[in-house]
C-alpha cells in the first residue's frame, strides 16, 4: 500500500480522505529549498502545521532514476500531504521520475521552472525553461501520462529583462493546455546573469499583482504566490487574491510563523514553542537510534525561538553541541531550559509518535 494512503477506523484504505487533505492544503505550503527541506525538516514542519502542504528539495530526474532512491526520496509517512519537486528538461526522463515519485507515495509531482543557479542553467532546466514553454508543456504532458497524482509547476514571472505580462501568461496558458492546473508563482523575475541565487531571492522586484491578475483572468487555475512573504499579515492578504501562499525561508528562520498561520487559517489550538519541540522528541530519538547524527536534525529547529527571550542562546547551545559525539535529546532539553519556556519534566507524558497532537 502506498504511504500516501491510510486506513480508516474500519481498516479500509481511505484515498478520499487523503485527497481531501491534499486539496485543503493548497492554502498554506512550504517552498522546496535545496539543502533545507529534507525529511527531518518536513517532519518538524508537519508538527508545526498539520494542514500545510510540504515539498521536497529539488531532485533531478536523472538522480531519481539512477541514484540512491532510498536517500533522495526519503519520506516519513507523517509528512503527507507532501510533494516531490523534480528538475529536468527531458520529457521521457521526467515522466519516468514522476512515475517513481508517485509510486514512492508522494502526493504531487512539481516541475521546477524557477531555480536560477549556474548549475541548473548548465543543465538546461530550472528558470531557463521559462523561455521554452513548448518543452515545459511536453514535459508536463508526459509526466501527467505517467502517474496518477497531480503534476504542478513552480515558475518565475520571466527571465532577465522579460517584463511582458503577456509573455508570462502565454507561458502559463501553453503549460495549462498540456494539463497542468496548478502553478506556484515566485513573483519575481529570475536573473540568469549577474545575480547569485541568493540575490535572485531579494533583488528582482516583487510583482504580486501579476499572480493576482493571472488568477483573475484564469479562474479555473489554482494559483499560489511565493516570494518575500515574511509575516502573517502579508501571507493572509494574499488569500484575498489567489488560492494559497507559499512560505520560503521565513518558515525556516521563524518556524513558529508556520504554526501560527496553520492555526489561524485551519483552526486548532495554538501550542507553545516548547510543546511543539517536545512533540518532536520521539522522531529525534528514533533517528538517533538509526545512527543519524543530531546535527543533521536540530539544524532545522534553530530558529524556533527567534525573537524570543533566550533565542540566541538556544541556537548557540544547539549549534555548538549537536556535532559532538554522543549528542542526544538532553542537549535540546538544555537549550530549551535556557529560554525559560518550560522546566523539563522527565516524568511528563511524551507522545508516542510525531504524527499528531498530544
Amino acid at each position: 500500500m502506498s504511504p500516501a494512503h491510510h486506513r480508516d477506523v474500519a481498516g479500509r484504505t481511505s484515498v478520499a480522505s487523503n485527497q481531501s487533505r491534499y486539496q485543503a492544503s493548497i492554502r498554506l505550503s512550504v517552498a522546496p529549498m535545496m539543502d533545507w527541506t529534507d525529511s527531518h525538516c518536513r517532519v518538524f514542519h508537519r508538527l508545526l502545521a498539520p494542514n500545510a502542504r510540504l515539498y521536497s528539495e529539488m531532485v533531478h530526474a536523472n538522480a531519481v532514476i539512477h541514484g540512491d532512491q532510498g536517500r533522495l526520496l526519503a519520506m516519513d509517512p507523517v509528512e503527507h500531504p507532501v510533494a516531490l519537486q523534480l528538475g529536468g528538461s527531458e520529457p521521457e526522463l521526467l515522466a519516468q521520475a514522476a512515475r517513481i515519485g508517485a509510486h514512492t507515495g508522494f502526493d504531487e509531482i512539481n516541475l521546477n521552472c524557477g531555480c536560477p543557479s549556474d548549475r541548473v542553467q548548465a543543465g538546461r532546466f530550472g528558470a531557463c525553461l521559462m523561455r521554452e514553454p513548448a518543452l515545459v508543456a511536453a514535459s508536463v504532458k508526459a509526466m501527467i501520462g505517467s502517474c496518477d497524482v497531480p503534476v504542478t509547476v513552480k515558475c518565475r514571472l520571466g527571465v532577465d529583462d522579460d517584463h511582458d505580462y503577456g509573455r508570462f501568461r502565454a507561458f502559463i496558458d501553453e503549460v495549462a493546455d498540456a494539463g497542468c492546473t496548478m502553478f506556484v508563482v515566485h513573483a519575481r523575475n529570475a536573473w540568469l546573469k549577474g545575480l547569485s541565487p541568493k540575490e535572485n531571492r531579494d533583488v528582482p522586484p516583487l510583482r504580486y499583482d501579476w499572480a493576482y491578475r493571472l488568477k483573475a483572468e484564469r479562474p479555473d487555475l489554482q494559483v499560489i504566490v511565493n516570494g518575500g512573504i515574511n509575516d502573517a499579515d502579508e501571507a493572509t492578504m494574499h488569500l484575498d487574491h489567489v488560492d494559497g501562499a507559499m512560505l520560503g525561508r521565513a518558515a525556516y528562520h521563524d518556524p513558529y510563523l508556520l504554526h501560527r498561520l496553520d492555526v489561524a487559517w485551519f483552526g486548532g489550538e495554538l501550542r507553545s514553542r516548547a510543546e511543539l519541540l517536545r512533540a518532536y522528541r520521539p522522531y529525534v530519538e528514533a533517528q538517533l537510534e538509526r545512527g543519524v547524527y543530531l546535527k543533521h536534525i536540530v539544524r532545522h529547529v534553530l530558529g524556533l525561538f527567534a525573537g524570543q527571550h533566550g533565542g540566541r542562546a538556544f541556537r548557540q547551545v544547539l549549534s555548538e553541541g549537536a556535532h559532538k559525539p554522543g549528542a542526544d535529546w538532553s542537549l535540546i532539553e538544555r537549550a530549551v531550559a535556557i529560554t525559560g519556556s518550560f522546566a523539563y519534566d522527565a516524568a511528563a507524558s511524551i507522545p508516542s509518535s510525531a504524527t499528531g497532537r498530544p
